[in-house]
Formats: structure tokens, C-alpha cells, sequence
């Protein structure tokens, strides 16, 4: 406060030397003034705040009508007023404050920079006035105020964007209709403002403030008046701001630019108006503003012709809730959204559209569980810990988990075992709810239910399941190992050089293998591999930065490689991720959403699948880990397959209950991401050469996964316990629809939808007698045990005459079954 009390002393001097009549003493009297107020506002002294109203006033008297800076002088003597009333309640200071509000509103011409805030200011002055007092017109014209934002002709400025977000506020309050379309205004102003910011972490900490629990209470918001799709959209719209501005502003402007000579002309206007926009909201003055309503136009236009492009459309708009969904096509997503309005969960599927889980738990219960986890994770080692730690996760469980779950059940998408996909906000982002569990003898927890993963943003687990051209022809992918187990600053590892040699000893045989261990693993040397290889193995320290988050780090030989770093790497297609260090998944926690960590930077950079920790990790624990992960990864033919990442971590987490090792060590690996497109994975099944002109197989199609364990298996259909819904859910198949065209010379595949939508995206193969060049996805996933095989049958009917060769359907991916109407062959595997 000491520098404080100097500018006050300061400004006080100042003042002495411009008398009365000086040209410049209104400035001098409205910097005292607002000096005073900041010192009111830190120390609360009322005597503060009475001189800063007199030294307003005594400003506005020098800046008459016609004065260029009037209207900051009515806006200054209104807040000070404003904070007056609301320490001693005095109705005469709000309501002079609300005709000063008014007075100053006329005097700023839409598209002026302050215009947003004297409006602010004036509605919510009206809202406090209509509390007090109750009448309707003070109601009506402070919405009437705020609506005025969704007309805004200019690209939107922070200021706009705090106006929009205070209208989103007082119409949840107020229970006021336009709060949707207020929501939606703010998270528009938001987009304009990452799509005009370069992707500096600078850049973003201003933007995070302004933003801070908006898509959350949106998607509250938009739950509570049942518009389940709306909640998806703005939620997803809203969160992640700087990866948003990676991947949906700037991978587009590359595709831009590589789309033909118009696409780059076009991509390198845009940059430049962005630049000059930005430049002027960095300068706003009144004389900028012509200049930013001038810039908008041609930057608004420049968007236009983008969108009229092929394959431009949405040129810097947000995903549809069409788009969205396509992130359940492998199993659901749950998006667990924490506000102070109200806690939910959302069911994203494939069927139909989101199916609402209200969750018994307030956003400050969750917030204080977040805390009492936060503070037990910082002393995870001791047993006396182990009962704090299971009383949480029995709280999540009965809360949170248990209520989805029973939901999972209702809706019959996914059978014991399947995969599910978390899309925690909020404090939930800090909880680990793929643990949650009763921890009751004879009683099942999410473990031994679900096989859980993690995803920031549906857009980030759509992104993560696309291939990039020519990566499926890419030969035998490329492995590096780092470990760093004596870092400069930093406790010794002892278990890395052996975690590293179990990791070379399960891939050497089957890919390109590099490791880079003590010495060699530098910063320099650890960037290099990353732009070289596809899979990645990091053992090290991680060290977490909770308050720039951009500088958390892995402790190489000589310094941090931070994630700065990292997202300036150039990828070469990455695939895998395993990341055996401390605190990956963590982030800001100021700004949980933001998704500020490790574990998300290596994701956001291309990773489709990652693998993180929650906290610390235990250095012998982690070999273990490590050791039984690889093992169940590598597929029946001896090959890498990251599509069973998240089942062989499964696997090697199960392993670890046998052995004496403590829960929280159990649970601090977290799988995120995807795994990946089946679609170069050949079933083996084949025809030869048809004779005829058509043929045409209408196919009912599904995966079934072979296990190892009885436990893992699905029951015997012929098991008479079984309900008859278990039994449709257990029959349940896809439709498909494959057809040769012998003129054509090559065969299409219609990839199937789900039960409600209609075969689309049709993929072509040149080779006529490779009818089945890749897998048919699974609506569920379907496990029998290797014991089972014999029982089951690979059925193929065919609607014209020819003989059908079926060879092996069996291999790493599981098996084919098909049924259709008329039989032609039948052969048992």
C-alpha cells in the first residue's frame, strides 16, 4: 500500500501546480480521484471515498457540455456514487448515479470503446435500484441495455466482452428470458477476441480473467431450460481458449493457405486485419474508434468471402452439436459441468440427443471436496492417508459417478466393460472420477464397471480419431524413450535407466526404437525426437507450474522442457504418449478449464492418445506400471497397437491390486485421448472373383474383442439368469452395406451409423477381391474369452448366386460376425 499512498501524495502535488483555470486541472482532479477510490476499495476508509466524489464533481464542473472528456467525468462521479450507495445505502447517490449513467450513454456514439461499460455500469445500476424498490421499468430498461450488445457493428473488445458476461449474470439472477441469447452473445465476443489474438500465453492470462466460469454457467443455464444441444455447444465454445485458438483459428488459416492462390491471399488478409484490430483495441481512443469500425468491416468481409470457399463454411465458427457428437461414435462422453447456478452431467451418444444426470452436489461442495483432494495428494506416501482418500472417492461415487452410471444403464448404450470417456469442467477437472467407487466387499467400483478416459473437449477426441493424410501408408512407426533420472535440480530417479530398458525390451522387436537417457536427454536433444517420432516415452520429473502454467516442465539433463516449448514443435504425425512423470494432468488452478498442462499440451499438439498422472507417481510404482502397460499393448502379431492403450493400462492398474501397493498409486495414471481409427486393421475375409455384374451384401456387423480373464468376459447367451434385455443387448447389430461393382472394377464400403442414422462416408479399394479391406466398428463392445471361440459362428447371407470363401476373420482386432437374409455359406471359427 505504500505505493499507493506515494501516487496519492503525488497526484495531490500535482494538482497544486495547475490552479484553478490551468487547462489540464479536470485530468488532475479525476487521477486523485481515482487514486482515492482504489484506496477506499483496499482499506475501506469512507473518508476516501467522500473525497473522490468532491474531486469528481469538481472535475465534471471544468468538462461542460461540448467538452470532448465529459462523458468519462459523468461515468467517474456515477461509480463513486455507485460504491457510496452500496456501503451506506443512501437511494439519493443511486439514483443521481443512474442519471449520470444516462447523461454519459448519450454522449458515447455506438462503436465507441467505452460505450459497453457506461452501459454496464447504468443497467446494473438499474438492477439495483429495481431490488430496492421493485419497479418493473427500472427491470425492463436494464435488459432493454444489455440487448443493445447483440446488435454491436464493430468486432467485439474485452470491455464488450465484460458487458456481455455481466448481462449473462444478471439475467441468470434476474431470471430475465434473454439470459440463452446473453450467453451466447459473450461466447460470440469471445471468439472474436482469441481469433484476433497471436498465441501468446500473454495474450491468454488477459482473456482467461475475462472469461472466468462463463461456458460453465452458460451450460448451466442452458440445462436448466432444457436446450440439452445448446448446453454442448457453448460448454465446448467456451473452455480451453488457448487450444481453441491452436486448433480451430489456426490449423484453419493454414488450410488456407495451402487451398489454392485465392485461400492465400485470403489467409494473408485476414492476419493483417487481425493485426491492425488488434492494434487499435490495444491503443482505444475516441479517435481509434472510426478506424475499428472501419477494420471491422473489412475483416468481416475478408470471413465472407473465406466461407464462401469449398470447405470453408464454418470458417472460425463453432462446432454444431451435429458435429460434436460424433465424439461418442466409439462410446458415450459424459461432460460433468460444476456452477454456481447448479451441478449437472450430460450423456453425449451416438442415438440421440444429450440425456441430463442432475447431480445431488453443489458447485461449493464440489469445490471444497477439490480442496480437501488437493491438499491429501500433497501427502500421498503415508497409510494414514488411505481412509481420507477412499471417504472422497465414496463422495464422488454417491454424488457424481454412481447417478451417471445408473443412467448408462437405463439407456442400454454400453454393457459392463466398454469404454467411457469423461469431460470433466471445472473443479471436477481436479477430481479423479475414473476411481470413484463404493470401496464396499461384494460391491463394484467405476473400475470394475467402466473402462474410463479422459478428454479436455469433444473436439479434442474428434480430432484425436483423424489420421493425417498418409499416415496409414506410413512404414514401421518410430519409437523414442527419454529418461532423465538426474536432472540439474532435482532428486535422483533410480528406477528410470529399468523402466527404460522394459520399455525397449517389449517394442525393440517390432519398431524403429531410440532412447535418449542421462546425458543425451537435453532439451535440444528431447525437441529433436519429438520431431522425429511418432511414439513417445518420457520418464522424468514432471514439475507442475499451478500458476503459469505455461512454464510447467519435464526435467531434462540441463533445464525444463516446458510446454511453451513443446507447442512449438514440429509433429510428424504423433500417435502415443507415455508420460511416467509427477503431475502431468495438472494445470492452473485459477483456471481448471483452460486445460493448462502437460499432459493436454502433448494432445492439443497432435498426441491422439496420451498417458498422464494426477499427482505424484512412486519411482518403482511406475516400472511396474510401465512393464505390465507395454505387455498388454502389444498386439497377438507382436506389433504396437495404441488403439488398446487405455484397455492395456486397464489391465496393468488391475494388476497392481494384487501386490501390496497403495490405492493412491493404483490410481494416478489417467489415459486422455482416443484410440485410434481401426481402419487399417484387414479382418482377413475375402471373396474371390464373382461371376455376374453386381453383387450386393446387406451385412449386420459387429466387433467382438477376445479377453484373457473369465472375468472379463460377457455371459453365455444360453445362460437362463440372463434377462431378456440383457440378451437383445448382447444380440445387438449394426447395419452395413458392401457392394462390388465388377464394371467399375473396385469395391465401395459404406461405413455404417448408429441405429438411427443412415450409412454414410463411403471409402474405396481398388483391389475387387479384398471385399473387407478394414474392421466395421462396434456399436458396443463385444469380449468373449479365447475359451469361447469355438462357440461361435461368422455367418454370411447373400441375395445372388456365387460361392463365398471365407477365410480366418479372426486376428488382434477380434472377429467379424455378419448376418443377413438369405444363406449362402455358413462357417464356424
Amino acid at each position: 500500500m505504500s505505493d499507493l499512498d506515494e501516487a496519492i501524495e503525488l497526484s495531490r502535488a500535482a494538482l497544486l501546480l495547475r490552479p484553478p483555470g490551468h487547462s489540464n486541472r479536470s485530468m488532475s482532479l479525476n487521477n486523485l480521484a481515482g487514486s482515492l477510490q482504489t484506496r477506499f476499495e483496499q482499506r475501506g476508509i469512507m473518508s476516501d471515498l467522500d473525497e473522490a466524489i468532491e474531486l469528481n464533481r469538481a472535475a465534471l464542473l471544468l468538462r461542460p457540455p461540448g467538452h470532448l472528456a465529459q462523458y468519462v467525468s459523468l461515468d467517474s462521479l456515477a461509480c463513486s456514487l455507485t460504491k457510496r450507495f452500496l456501503q451506506r445505502g443512501i437511494m439519493s447517490d443511486l439514483d443521481e448515479a443512474i442519471e449520470l449513467h444516462r447523461e454519459a450513454l448519450l454522449l458515447i456514439h455506438p462503436g465507441h470503446s467505452a460505450r459497453s461499460s457506461s452501459l454496464k455500469y447504468l443497467a446494473l445500476n438499474l438492477q439495483h435500484r429495481f431490488r430496492q424498490q421493485g419497479v418493473q421499468s427500472d427491470y425492463d430498461e436494464a435488459f432493454n441495455l444489455y440487448s443493445q450488445l447483440s446488435h454491436l457493428s464493430n468486432a467485439a473488445s474485452c470491455t464488450d466482452l465484460g458487458a456481455a458476461k455481466s448481462w449473462a449474470a444478471s439475467a441468470c439472477n434476474l431470471n430475465h428470458p434473454s439470459a440463452l441469447l446473453a450467453y451466447q452473445v459473450a461466447l460470440k465476443f469471445l471468439d472474436q477476441q482469441v481469433a484476433l489474438l497471436s498465441s501468446s500465453s500473454h495474450h491468454f492470462d488477459v482473456i482467461r480473467e475475462a472469461v472466468s466460469s462463463l461456458a460453465t454457467d452458460a451450460f448451466s443455464c442452458c440445462v436448466r431450460r432444457g436446450e440439452l444441444t445448446t448446453a454442448v455447444e457453448l460448454v465446448e465454445q467456451g473452455r480451453a481458449v488457448f487450444w481453441t485458438q491452436l486448433a480451430r483459428f489456426s490449423t484453419p488459416l493454414d488450410e488456407l493457405s495451402r487451398s489454392g492462390d485465392i485461400g492465400a491471399a485470403l489467409a494473408e488478409e485476414f492476419k493483417r486485419l487481425s493485426f491492425c484490430l488488434r492494434s487499435a483495441f490495444d491503443q482505444s481512443t475516441e479517435d481509434r474508434s472510426p478506424q475499428i469500425r472501419q477494420l471491422t468491416m473489412q475483416w468481416d468481409g475478408v470471413i465472407t468471402r473465406i466461407r464462401m470457399l469449398p470447405d470453408f463454411s464454418r470458417f472460425l465458427l463453432p462446432p454444431l452439436f451435429s458435429d460434436l457428437q460424433k465424439a461418442a461414435e466409439d462410446g458415450p462422453v459424459i461432460i460433468v459441468n460444476a456452477s454456481q447456478y447448479s451441478c449437472d452431467a450430460l450423456i453425449i451418444h451416438t442415438a440421440e440427443d444429450p440425456v441430463h444426470v442432475p447431480l445431488d452436489i453443489t458447485q461449493t461442495e464440489v469445490s471444497e471436496l477439490s480442496s480437501e483432494f488437493q491438499s491429501l495428494a500433497e501427502q500421498f506416501g503415508s497409510s494414514d492417508h488411505q481412509l481420507k482418500l477412499v471417504g472422497i472417492l465414496r463422495k464422488l461415487w454417491k454424488n457424481v459417478v454412481d447417478p451417471v452410471v445408473q443412467a448408462l444403464r437405463k439407456l442400454n448404450v454400453c454393457p459392463s466393460g466398454s469404454r467411457i470417456w469423461w469431460c470433466p469442467t471445472a473443479e471436477f477437472t481436479l477430481l479423479p472420477l475414473h476411481a470413484a467407487g463404493p470401496y464396499e466387499p461384494k460391491k463394484k467400483n467405476l473400475s470394475d464397471i467402466y473402462i474410463s478416459s479422459y478428454t479436455p473437449t469433444l473436439t479434442t477426441l474428434i480430432r484425436a480419431r483423424k489420421q493425417p493424410e498418409g499416415s496409414r501408408d506410413a512404414s514401421s512407426p518410430h519409437f523414442v524413450a527419454i529418461g532423465q533420472g538426474n536432472p540439474v535440480n532435482g532428486r535422483e530417479l533410480k528406477c528410470v535407466a529399468p523402466e527404460l530398458a522394459v520399455v525397449a525390451q517389449h517394442v525393440t522387436p517390432n519398431v524403429s526404437f531410440t532412447s535418449l537417457e542421462d546425458a543425451n536427454a537435453t532439451v535440444e536433444n528431447a525437441l529433436d525426437a519429438l520431431d522425429h517420432n511418432q511414439w513417445l516415452h518420457l520418464a522424468c520429473h514432471g514439475m507442475p507450474n499451478r500458476t503459469q502454467p505455461f512454464e510447467s516442465s519435464f526435467a531434462m539433463r540441463d533445464g525444463p522442457l516446458m510446454i511453451k516449448d513443446i507447442i512449438r514443435s514440429n509433429w510428424q504425425n504423433p500417435q502415443f504418449a507415455f508420460l511416467s512423470a509427477c503431475h502431468t494432468t495438472v494445470g492452473d488452478e485459477k483456471s481448471p478449464d483452460e486445460s493448462i498442462h502437460l499432459a493436454a499440451a502433448m494432445q492439443f499438439c497432435g498426441f491422439r492418445s496420451v498417458i498422464g498422472s494426477m499427482w505424484s507417481v512412486d519411482d518403482e510404482v511406475a516400472r511396474e506400471v510401465v512393464s505390465a502397460f507395454y505387455s498388454n499393448l502389444i498386439d497377438g502379431s507382436k506389433r504396437l497397437d495404441c488403439t488398446r492403450a487405455a484397455v492395456a493400462l486397464h489391465k496393468a492398474v488391475k494388476s497392481l491390486r494384487k501386490k501390496k501397493v497403495p490405492l493412491e498409486q493404483q490410481i494416478v495414471f489417467v489415459h486422455i485421448g482416443e484410440l485410434l481409427d481401426y481402419g487399417d486393421e484387414p479382418f482377413g475375409l475375402s471373396f474371390p472373383p464373382v461371376r455376374g455384374v453386381h453383387l450386393s451384401l446387406i451385412l449386420k456387423a459387429a466387433v467382438l474383442h477376445p479377453c484373457d480373464h473369465e472375468d472379463d468376459a460377457l455371459p453365455d447367451l444360453n445362460d437362463a439368469s440372463l434377462s431378456f434385455a440383457d440378451k437383445l443387448q448382447l444380440k445387438s447389430l449394426v447395419d452395413c452395406k458392401i457392394t462390388q461393382d465388377m464394371d467399375a472394377g473396385h469395391v465401395q464400403f459404406a461405413k455404417y451409423g448408429t441405429r438411427k442414422t443412415e450409412p454414410a462416408t463411403q471409402h474405396t479399394y481398388n483391389h475387387p477381391s479384398q471385399l473387407v479391406s478394414r474392421p466395421l466398428r462396434q456399436l458396443v463392445p463385444y469380449r468373449i474369452t479365447h475359451d469361447h471361440l469355438p462357440q461361435c459362428s461368422l455367418t454370411v447371407k447373400a441375395t445372388s448366386r456365387f460361392s463365398i470363401r471365407l477365410e480366418s476373420a479372426l486376428d488382434q482386432s477380434g472377429f467379424l460376425c455378419a448376418d443377413v437374409n438369405s444363406v449362402s455359406t455358413v462357417r464356424t471359427i
